[in-house]
């Protein structure tokens, strides 16, 4: 997987369900949040180590969620003018 149609192929696997998580961004459905893998990633763990921890996840769950947090990090946050 390489390039933006790499990037869309992982993003598929990021899912956002009102009753799973709080809607927070998860890996394909799985009580697993984005949030908690870039987390442990970012505090050091390798990326088997997250699997380990994590058995029914995959590599590309892992790549997923790197993907989607880069992504948001380029979005701009603009404050609504009251009119």
């Amino acid at each position: 997987m390489g390039g933006i149609m790499g990037a869309v192929e992982l993003l598929r696997r990021i899912t956002h369900d009102p009753n799973v998580m709080g809607g927070r961004p998860c890996l394909r459905g799985l009580r697993v949040t984005v949030g908690t893998v870039v987390g442990l990633l970012g505090a050091g763990r390798s990326i088997e180590e997250v699997l380990a921890a994590y058995p029914y996840l995959e590599r590309e769950d892992v790549l997923a969620a790197l993907t989607f947090a880069a992504w948001r990090s380029q979005e701009l946050e603009l404050p609504l003018k009251a009119s």
